[in-house]
């Protein structure tokens, strides 16, 4: 319940304040989806040479919050999507686990906000905003299946080319048994 007088806080700018919180709590829960040592290893530093991955995931879901609070541009969100997905097509993550991050955010906020600040704002705003952090998920699950793509198309183009490669070492071999 409100104190009278109080000016009603907009979930943009309460999101905006605890910005910073919330980054690092998504963070965290990201980094748990991992298997513990790894997780373990992304948690140790945030420097883009010594963990190059965190670094990354980090940086990526700064450019994701900011473009929810903001007008959504989908080529910047796209973007960061895709650096964050490039790495988590290639790991052992089942689709649902490597976009799952994506709605991760939503348990962030909770987490940090917890069920009193909620109250303070209206329903409508907060569907609103988890209505985006949806739509962002559906954009990384299209992201994340043009990623799978391309590695299986890396794949079978290495299939052909180790198939090709053989192919012509036992066309020499014939030619030297024909030799001698």
């Amino acid at each position: 319940m409100r104190p009278e007088g109080r000016t009603p806080v907009i979930l943009k700018d309460l999101l905006v304040k605890n910005r910073d919180a919330i980054l690092e709590r998504w963070l965290h829960l990201i980094l748990e989806t991992y298997p513990a040592d790894t997780s373990t290893l992304l948690k140790q530093s945030k420097d883009r040479f010594l963990n190059p991955v965190g670094y990354t995931i980090f940086k990526e879901i700064e450019v994701l919050f900011d473009e929810l609070l903001e007008a959504m541009n989908f080529e910047r969100l796209s973007s960061s999507l895709n650096n964050i997905l490039k790495i988590r097509s290639v790991q052992d993550f089942s689709p649902s686990q490597a976009i799952g991050f994506t709605l991760l955010l939503k348990k962030a906020v909770e987490e940090v906000f917890g069920r009193e600040t909620q109250k303070e704002q209206t329903l409508e705003e907060w569907l609103r905003f988890y209505s985006r952090i949806d739509q962002m998920a559906i954009k990384a699950f299209d992201i994340y299946m043009d990623c799978r793509e391309k590695i299986c198309e890396i794949r079978v183009n290495q299939a052909r080319a180790e198939r090709e490669m053989a192919f012509k070492m036992m066309e020499r071999m014939n030619v030297l048994k024909e030799k001698t």
